[in-house]
């Protein structure tokens, strides 16, 4: 039963934004009782130097906008992250103390960069980072001094089509480049590099339609063995490789259907902790080098955000379900078995179960998505979410969002659409070229599955999704106008070309893989494949959340969608806020405001509607 909106300030809805959650975390792999997690702090999200015996967090970032990504340094002793300008993205790598201090820019002589790769060598002696700009995309490598203070940066590669890393081996003497050269799609080959000469060493590559992604060399010094997953079976399965030698070793683990995960090397090098992902559901596992012997680890259900090894033969996992926000909890190396909570999550009232559910597409594909119903009986309004990406996967988590629908009466079916990743190789990869058309056949028979099974009310499910999936909203709004009785776009895409001039030299190799080339080259495509393209056809009321300093989905395209709208007299509102991507959903107040900003919009669709008018007026 649809109940009045919650809007005091006490409401349970919002205690769960406000809860204290640990978005991530990690361990100093040569000082493990130093660590980084990002948590809120004064309600927006920072990087926290975490005292591991003490459990002690320390913020080491105040940016108003948050700031979510972070390195720390094998021996503990810096965090590094890009300063950028109001999270824009755009700016230098710099350093901070462990302790505590004023930040140190480590690349003061170039210019400003978006970057899509940054690390250290286990060993400490070398840095690798990866910039892009018009001309491509470059790996620069930094020597530390005996002092520890980093040498300039020498350019060492330049790929012209998409690339990432660098990982380093122990000592930083190779460096392993994940590139799409030989594919010009989101598929990667490695290229290994000699540093010191920069001469490529050899390159792996699965052949046409496959990619490989590097994850981490041998903890060992001397060991120059490279873990990697490869997906030319159809699914990601582990791989250790040498690219000295060319010697390459697939782990035999055909018998297990999903997708197998490297996630994390023993600090001894004899242990894999691999993470197996089966319709969205995952299972942690070791993995026994010299025996080849696979643990399954009998670890509480839900979803991790991160895995490791840690001292005391204990595996430290950021771990959430539903109902629980997340948290780092410890593990026993052996068998999973959960031994205690390393830091905690704040309290939160109560809320209710995701279940996963699967139904037929268009063209019979399987398409799995997360449902949660609220109290009572159906049909509901319904709210229909896509998740970002679009190569990301939603699993069990803890959503404030989610629960805040749930709370008011309203279903929750968030669907895993073609292009998701863990889903195989062709699952993943129908999108490429195509964008917006499978995800929303996906959409669409996540909404008649709804419907038949007496879930929801057929005239009132809404769209909703950030990023990626806010562009699937604007695209089911716009390709199925009559399915939606409205739609909630967050930082979304309105126009692929305009998006191309304006956002961030990494992010135009991203696009140019997933479109098949530029908006010269393959003009159909980005004229087909985006939103704007439809307007003409929208009937639904829409609203969008979208940031001025954004260089992943930039303003410019969104103002355009919403003049043109607005001259066709259609029903929409943009709420525009001063900061990036990611700063709406970094920061507590924010998320809150824009929380109750979309249950006013649904509200008012429900009861302005004539078809769906309450006697007595409006519930807002």
């Amino acid at each position: 039963m649809l109940k009045e909106p919650l809007l005091d300030d006490n409401a349970p809805w919002k205690e769960r934004f406000r809860a204290s959650v640990v978005l991530s975390a990690a361990l100093a792999d040569e000082a493990p009782t130093r660590g980084l997690a990002v948590t809120r702090a004064g309600g927006v999200y920072q990087l926290h130097a975490w005292d591991v015996p003490t459990g002690t967090l320390t913020p080491l970032t105040d940016h108003p906008e948050g700031k979510l990504f972070g390195t720390l340094a094998p021996d503990g002793k810096y965090v590094y992250y890009l300063e950028d300008a109001g999270g824009n993205e755009i700016g230098h790598y710099v350093r901070v103390p462990f302790e505590g201090g004023a930040p140190q820019d480590i690349t003061p002589d170039l210019p400003p960069y978006a970057s899509i790769g940054f690390s250290i060598s286990r060993s400490g002696a070398r840095l690798g980072l990866t910039v892009a700009d018009r001309e491509g995309f470059h790996l620069h490598v930094m020597d530390f001094g005996p002092d520890g203070e980093p040498g300039m940066p020498r350019a060492l590669w330049h790929g012209q089509r998409l690339a990432a890393g660098p990982a380093l081996s122990y000592n930083g003497e190779i460096a392993v480049m994940a590139s799409t050269e030989r594919s010009g799609k989101p598929q990667y080959s490695l290229v290994a590099i000699n540093v010191e000469s920069g001469a490529v060493l050899d390159d792996l590559w699965d052949g046409l339609e496959t990619s490989i992604e590097p994850v981490t060399f041998s903890p060992v010094a001397g060991d120059i063995r490279l873990l990697a997953a490869t997906n030319r079976s159809g699914v990601r399965r582990p791989l250790l490789w040498n690219p000295r030698t060319g010697e390459r070793r697939d782990l035999d683990l055909a018998d297990m259907s999903g997708e197998i995960i490297p996630v994390d090397w023993s600090s001894d090098g004899g242990r894999l902790l691999l993470m197996h992902v089966n319709q969205a559901r995952q299972q942690l596992y070791t993995y026994e080098l010299e025996s080849g012997v696979l643990t399954r680890l009998a670890h509480p259900g839900g979803s991790f955000g991160a895995a490791f090894f840690a001292p005391g033969n204990e595996i430290l996992a950021v771990w959430t379900d539903a109902t629980h926000p997340q948290q780092v909890i410890a593990l026993d190396g052996e068998t999973g078995a959960l031994k205690r909570t390393v830091l905690a999550a704040g309290e939160v009232p109560d809320g209710r179960p995701w279940q996963s559910v699967t139904f037929p597409s268009s063209d019979g594909t399987p398409i799995q998505a997360w449902l949660a119903l609220p109290e009572g009986d159906g049909p509901f309004p319904t709210i229909l979410h896509t998740h970002g990406g679009p190569t990301a996967v939603e699993l069990e988590t803890f959503d404030p969002w989610a629960q805040t629908w749930l709370d008011h009466g309203f279903a929750f079916i968030s669907v895993n659409y073609r292009g998701s990743v863990t889903f195989g190789r062709a699952f993943q990869e129908q999108i490429n070229g195509d964008l917006g058309h499978w995800e929303v056949e996906d959409m669409v028979a996540a909404r008649d599955w709804v419907i038949a099974q007496g879930i929801a009310h057929p005239d009132q499910i809404f769209l909703t999704g950030w990023s990626y999936g806010g562009y699937l909203t604007l695209m089911g709004l716009g390709v199925r106008p009559d399915l939606w009785a409205g739609g909630m776009a967050g930082v979304a895409i309105a126009d692929w070309a305009i998006q191309y001039e304006d956002t961030a030299d990494t992010l135009k190799g991203y696009q140019v893989a997933l479109l098949g080339g530029t908006p010269e080259t393959a003009a159909e495509q980005y004229r087909r494949n985006s939103p704007i393209t439809y307007v003409e056809r929208v009937s639904a009321p829409v609203l969008v959340i979208q940031g001025r300093n954004d260089t992943r989905c930039p303003a410019r395209p969104m103002v355009m969608y919403e003049e043109r709208l607005k001259a066709l007299g259609k029903p929409i509102e943009v709420h525009w806020f001063d900061a990036g991507h990611v700063g709406p959903r970094a920061q507590v107040q924010e998320s809150i405001e824009n929380q109750e900003r979309m249950l006013r919009f649904v509200y008012r669709a429900l009861f302005d509607d004539a078809r769906h008018t309450k006697k007595g007026g409006s519930m807002l």
